[in-house]
């Protein structure tokens, strides 16, 4: 069984920073059969959105335009199933709940900017900024 859990959230002021990690388990992915992962993140009455990921087996690397230069995706070289995401200079517009996705190589055209893209997804973790 595939599984996905976040940690890392939390309240923090304007201005600060946070690192989410996302560790991807289960009997279908290894280090070699994870292809893509991907952050969201859903806002109260708002639709989930896009914010970062990872795919090609790591090769590949996309942000959207909201976070790009303030948020970075990464991978831990020693533990190669865990994904961070390190997000500085928070604003009140991140405050949302993030979601941790992942999948295997894809059987159709895909952008990893759709969270129809991904199969797994974690359980999310809120991150609170006050301004």
């Amino acid at each position: 069984q595939v599984r996905l859990v976040e940690s890392g959230g939390g309240l923090v002021q304007a201005g600060g920073s946070l690192r989410l990690s996302c560790e991807v388990s289960g009997a279908t992915f290894t280090q070699y059969s994870i292809y893509s992962v991907g952050w969201f993140r859903e806002a109260p009455g708002k639709e989930r959105e896009f914010v970062a990921a990872m795919a090609r087996r790591y090769a590949k690397i996309d942000y959207a335009d909201a976070v790009k230069g303030r948020f970075t995706i990464s991978r831990d070289m020693d533990n190669k199933n865990t994904v961070y995401l390190q997000m500085n200079s928070l604003n009140s517009e991140d405050t949302a709940v993030y979601y941790c996705a992942a999948d295997g190589p894809p059987s159709r055209t895909v952008t990893w900017r759709a969270p129809t893209d991904y199969d797994y997804w974690g359980q999310g973790t809120q991150v609170t900024v006050s301004s």
